[in-house]
């Protein structure tokens, strides 16, 4: 069953009166707005990444794959019934949760037909207890009645290898290696690591050298696709 956050967003970058469900070959696509296709991926990307290179031989394709920055989680006591709490969890993302994704779709972006369209948004999520058979409910017992957007906080749009490359931090050196780039984005090593990996593999960054057992990278000589 289609979430009223899908239609939401589909509804905000296809428009209302884009053709939605549209059946092209042996695809479902979620809507089709002046000759582009619109799919709106909640999921991984890797779960449509044959889908959409198969698409992208003979058609303009966006992909909208929105990264939750804030959730306000909203129980019920009974599906439909009365609100018992609401919360925002603690867990948030960020842009940079995207490189958890691009690692798996590297096969397919950079490509001329396609366009990934990053919104970062807030949401409602309704919960209701689940059927758990303990006595004492867990707390990860628990069905989605539905997910609602509250507010698109911004949206961040990739064509080219070369735009990911945004996303590095100023003072960043010319050669570096993850370690550095962990430092300058103050995260965990392995973020730095899929970032690098995909912005190598898309073309945007070289191995320029070794330091110790870490490989040098600097941006790419050859112009990014």
């Amino acid at each position: 069953m289609e979430t009223s956050l899908h239609k939401s967003l589909k509804e905000h970058y296809a428009g209302k009166k884009a053709e939605t469900e549209v059946r092209l070959g042996r695809y479902i696509i979620d809507a089709v707005s002046r000759g582009q296709l619109i799919e709106v991926q909640w999921s991984g990307l890797a779960a449509i990444r044959d889908k959409i290179r198969d698409l992208c031989d003979d058609h303009r394709v966006r992909v909208v794959k929105p990264i939750v920055a804030r959730k306000k989680v909203v129980r019920r006591d009974r599906k439909g019934g009365e609100i018992v709490s609401a919360r925002y969890s603690p867990k948030r993302c960020d842009l940079y949760s995207l490189f958890e994704e691009l690692v798996h779709f590297t096969s397919v972006f950079p490509h001329q037909n396609l366009t990934l369209e990053i919104p970062l948004i807030e949401i409602q999520e309704i919960r209701y207890p689940g059927h758990g058979k303990r006595r004492r409910r867990r707390e990860n017992d628990f069905v989605v009645e539905d997910q609602i957007l509250t507010e698109i906080v911004s949206s961040h749009r990739f064509r080219k290898s070369n735009d990911l490359l945004r996303l590095l931090p100023r003072g960043l050196p010319r050669q570096f290696h993850t370690g550095d780039l962990a430092d300058k984005l103050d995260r965990p090593r392995w973020i730095a690591q899929k970032m690098v990996y995909t912005l190598r593999k898309t073309g945007a960054l070289s191995v320029v050298g070794k330091e110790g057992n870490s490989l040098i990278y600097a941006k790419s000589s050859k112009k990014a696709a």
